[in-house]
């Protein structure tokens, strides 16, 4: 079924609300700060803003958690590629420049991305009120006995995650995927046992369908367990439909929040060359866990290498990178409440970093509109922010 499909499928669940969150684009701060003649933005409860670095904090869809605009994610190189040194450096960087929201999983390098990142926390001793940890129990990649979402495989694993980080809690616990081989119900009643027992403070959901991240939400409030507050999912130029046209209506209508991944799944250092893999997370030879096909080069067709060198050339004119151009586009997204971006190296962190001056600043930028559905073409529009 696509997407479009399923929201289709969404729609007739839900009654059209009239005032949706807007399309990602790079047109406009936000209300508050657009036409302020102050260079520095005015806090709110809603949002407010790390003076330093710009980084800003909203809470995370209607729950009352304010997470960072950026969030670091563990999934290619923790615990394989990165030595421990060069990891804390990361990290530590990441949190001195606002970042509170640190991203892994179970299956990340097998275990080991969790146990770096333990080993981090703990050395820095940093008050345990001012991150955020998120992980994930990752299913699908285990043996033919443990798959599944049963009550016994989601509560141990996460207590098993829990060991790994040497830590007595995780802020939000995501499941990756339903499982369509487990009822729904035992699924919600085991995330909320999670989050009684103290093992969790939320959780959400990962690369779920918009229709079953409702069908949880019904449950929950049908036998009083407690629902999913984010959804998180993939997000870049190239895969816009679910969180251009479905995540705004579970945001309004159910408080869902969301967070994404792969901003720049399609350029791995930020910039064009012929001799480059245009490759996601899948492209890391020894990336172990997940792997996504999806994005390599080999799939890539020549339409799409043409519009990623057309951006490449728009970053130039803009005077910043491919990657900080990709990370601004989807950061101007209101409907999207955190972007998680990984790093290999600081000049790589720094660059993401960089993307919050690019969304701010008063430059010409550009806004994409569909012109062909089935291969998500766009014309280019230039307008000014403000």
């Amino acid at each position: 079924m696509s997407v479009r499909n399923e929201h289709n499928k969404t729609n007739a669940t839900i009654q059209n609300i009239q005032n949706k969150a807007p399309m990602a684009s790079l047109e406009c701060l936000d209300e508050s700060t657009a036409y302020s003649e102050s260079p520095m933005p005015t806090p709110s409860r809603q949002t407010s803003v790390h003076w330093t670095t710009g980084m800003r904090y909203r809470n995370l869809g209607k729950s009352g958690l304010k997470i960072s605009n950026i969030g670091l994610g563990t999934w290619v190189n923790f615990g394989t590629q990165l030595s421990e040194e060069t990891a804390e450096e990361i990290v530590t960087t990441a949190y001195e420049s606002g970042i509170n929201v640190f991203d892994t999983a179970d299956l990340y390098a097998d275990g080991k991305a969790e146990v770096m990142l333990g080993k981090i926390l703990r050395k820095k001793g940093w008050r345990r009120s001012s991150y955020i940890i998120v992980t994930k129990l990752i299913w699908t990649g285990r043996s033919s006995v443990e798959k599944g979402l049963s009550r016994k495989q989601i509560i141990e694993g996460l207590h098993a995650s829990l060991i790994r980080l040497d830590l007595n809690y995780v802020d939000i616990f995501l499941v990756n995927k339903a499982d369509p081989m487990c009822p729904m119900e035992e699924i919600v009643r085991a995330c909320t046992y999670c989050i009684q027992q103290g093992m969790a403070l939320y959780w959400g959901t990962s690369r779920w369908k918009t229709m079953e991240v409702m069908e949880a939400y019904t449950i929950a409030r049908q036998f009083n367990q407690i629902p999913p507050v984010v959804e998180e999912t993939e997000y870049h130029m190239f895969q816009r439909d679910k969180v251009e046209l479905c995540h705004p209506e579970i945001f309004h209508k159910i408080g869902v929040g969301t967070m994404t991944w792969s901003p720049q799944a399609f350029s791995l250092n930020g910039r064009f060359d012929e001799g480059i893999h245009l490759l996601s997370r899948g492209a890391i030879r020894n990336y172990s866990g997940i792997t996504d096909n999806s994005a390599s080069d080999d799939n890539l067709s020549p339409r799409h290498k043409a519009k990623i060198h057309q951006l490449s050339i728009l970053a130039d004119k803009l005077g910043c990178t491919l990657t900080q151009l990709y990370m601004a586009w989807c950061l101007k997204n209101d409907c999207v409440h955190c972007v998680l971006t990984g790093a290999s190296t600081m000049e790589q962190l720094l660059d993401h970093l960089q993307a919050l001056q690019v969304r701010s600043h008063r430059r010409r930028v550009c806004e994409f509109h569909y012109t062909d559905p089935e291969v998500k073409g766009w014309k280019l529009c230039g307008h000014y922010l403000y």
